[in-house]
C-alpha cells in the first residue's frame, strides 16, 4: 500500500502543494525536488534505454544523506507539522492492516453515533511460550478523513461528547468480556463547539478518563499523530503508553496555549518548544512508555514499514500483559480474586501517577512560557 493522496490546501504558509496534489512541507521541499529529479532520470533511464545506474546510485545515496540530515535536525515545530501530515496512516488505516476481521459498532445509545470515535471489537494473535494464542480486543481511535466529504463527516477527528460516550459504553463491554483494550490517539482535541457543550462534553471526558482508570483488564495507547488535550487523555489512560516518532502529545495545541498565554495564536511555534510535546521529551519526563520508530522521513513517506513498526511495538508492550492477565484470569475463583483486587490496585496506581505527571508538565510548561513573555 502506497500513501494515499490528498487534496489538502493548508492554510499555513509552511505547507507546500506538489502538481499531484500531495501535500508536504517548506523543510521537506529540497527533499522533493531531489526526489523528483530520480524518478526523472529512471524514467529517462527505462524510455531511452540508456545505461545511467551510477547517476541513479549515486542521486539514491544523495537522497538518503539529505532526508537523514532534514529530519535528525528537525524543530519542535516541524515536529508538529510531521505529527499532522494529511498523508500519515490515519487509525483506519492501522486498523484494517493490523486487524482485518475488525467489526465497527456505532453509538452511544443516547444521542447519536460521533464519526470522528472509531470503536469495535477484532481478533489479536499473540504467543506464549511458542504457543499461538488468539483473544477478541476492544479497537477505539479518533478517525480523521482525507477527503473534503470525509472530514466533514469525521469532523476533523475532534470528537464530540457522543463519541466519548460510545467508546465508554464499549469498554464497558470489555471490561465485563474480559477483553484487552487498544487505543489510537489522533486528534487535535475534542470539539470544542457550542452542541458539544450543551450535550456535556467536559463532563464525557472527565467520565471516560475515570472509567479508564477502573478497568482492570490490560490497556495499550498509542498516539499515531497529534494527542491533543482531555481530547486525547480521554481514550489514553492506559497501561501502556506508545508513541510514534513522529507525533506528539501535549495538554493543549500550541496554537491554543499562545492564544491564551500571549493573545496570538501566530506564536504557535514558539509554544510548541515550550510544551515538551515530542516522544523523546515525554519519554524522559516518564509520561510515556516506549516510542515506536517510523519510516525515515515520517510515516507518510512509506505505510507498509510504518505498519510493520507500529505491530512491533504493539506486540511488546501488549503480548506479555496478555501472558499475565490471562494466567491470573485462570486461577481457583478464591485465587482469582485477590489477584485481580491486587492487579486492579498496582494499575490504578501506574496510571494515576502518570495523569499526575502529564498534567504537572503542562502546569510548568505554562508557567515558564507566561515568564518568558512572546
Amino acid at each position: 500500500m502506497s500513501p494515499g493522496k490528498s487534496s489538502f490546501m493548508a492554510s499555513d504558509p509552511m505547507v507546500m502543494i506538489k502538481d499531484s496534489m500531495e501535500a508536504f512541507f517548506e523543510f521537506e521541499k529540497p527533499i522533493v525536488t531531489l526526489e523528483k529529479k530520480l524518478e526523472d532520470l529512471k524514467e529517462l533511464s527505462t524510455q531511452e534505454g540508456m545505461n545511467l545506474k551510477g547517476e541513479i546510485v549515486a542521486l539514491e545515496k544523495k537522497l538518503e544523506t539529505l532526508i537523514d540530515e532534514t529530519y535528525a535536525k528537525l524543530s519542535a515545530w516541524q515536529k508538529v507539522q510531521l505529527s499532522r501530515h494529511p498523508n500519515r496512516p490515519y487509525v483506519r488505516d492501522y486498523v484494517d492492516h493490523l486487524f482485518p476481521d475488525f467489526l465497527e459498532l456505532h453509538g452511544d445509545r443516547l444521542y447519536g453515533d460521533d464519526q470522528a470515535m472509531l470503536g469495535g471489537f477484532a481478533t489479536w494473535n499473540y504467543t506464549i511460550n511458542k504457543k499461538e494464542h488468539s483473544t477478541s480486543v476492544l479497537i477505539l481511535g479518533q478517525q480523521k478523513g482525507r477527503s473534503t466529504k470525509e472530514r466533514m463527516e469525521r469532523n476533523f477527528g475532534m470528537v464530540k461528547p457522543e463519541g466519548y460516550r460510545k467508546a465508554m459504553r464499549l469498554m464497558e463491554v470489555a471490561e465485563r468480556m474480559r477483553l484487552p483494550v487498544v487505543t489510537f490517539i489522533d486528534t487535535p482535541g475534542a470539539y470544542p463547539g457550542i452542541e458539544a457543550e450543551e450535550r456535556g462534553q467536559s463532563q464525557a471526558i472527565a467520565e471516560s478518563i475515570r472509567l479508564m482508570f477502573g478497568l482492570t483488564v490490560p490497556v495499550v495507547s498509542i498516539v499515531i499523530g497529534e494527542g491533543g488535550s482531555g481530547g486525547a487523555l480521554a481514550i489514553g489512560v492506559a497501561n501502556k503508553v506508545l508513541m510514534q516518532e513522529y507525533s506528539t502529545y501535549s495538554v493543549i495545541s500550541p496554537e491554543s496555549c499562545a492564544s491564551i498565554l500571549w493573545n496570538d495564536s501566530l506564536l504557535a511555534e514558539k509554544a510548541s518548544h515550550k510544551l515538551k510535546m515530542s516522544p523523546a521529551d515525554l519519554l524522559r519526563l516518564e509520561v510515556i512508555d516506549e516510542i515506536i520508530k517510523e519510516p525515515k522521513g515520517g510515516a507518510h513517506r512509506n505505510w507498509e514499514e510504518a505498519f510493520s513498526h507500529l505491530k512491533e511495538g504493539l506486540e511488546k508492550a501488549l503480548n506479555p500483559m496478555l501472558k499475565t492477565f490471562y494466567s491470573s484470569d485462570s486461577d481457583t475463583p478464591a485465587k482469582t480474586t485477590t489477584t485481580k483486587k491486587s492487579t486492579k490496585s498496582q494499575k490504578l496506581d501506574l496510571k494515576e501517577e502518570r495523569i499526575e505527571k502529564f498534567r504537572k508538565m503542562g502546569q510548568i510548561a505554562f508557567t515558564k512560557a507566561k515568564t518568558a513573555g512572546p
